[in-house]
């Protein structure tokens, strides 16, 4: 005669938990899948359907324009110079001191 345990009921629960989020995120995707707009025939299509003003201005001239270019440095920040120093670190169960690039 089997007799249920521990174990078994644990093993139930975790799968009905793992259902039940399977099927809410499901559920949730098919709303959000049936909100988006499509175009029933995209080969007929008279305009495309990415205008760039989704996608935010031009690029200005060069790199910091007014576009989503590189950002302007800070006035007066520059890029500190490479320096060595001297650090210890293990190495295979044993110390090693050396010069590393910071």
């Amino acid at each position: 005669m089997l007799v249920p345990n521990r174990r078994a009921f644990l093993g139930l629960a975790t799968n009905a938990i793992a259902v039940a989020t399977i099927g809410t995120v499901g559920a949730r995707l098919i709303s959000v899948a049936n909100a988006m707009p499509l175009n029933p025939e995209p080969g007929r299509a008279t305009r495309p359907s990415v205008v760039p003003a989704q996608w935010g201005p031009p690029p200005g001239p060069g790199w910091g324009g007014p576009g989503w270019g590189a950002p302007r440095p800070r006035p007066g920040w520059r890029v500190p110079p490479r320096r060595r120093r001297w650090v210890c670190w293990w190495q295979r169960g044993r110390r090693r001191c050396g010069w590393r690039w910071c």
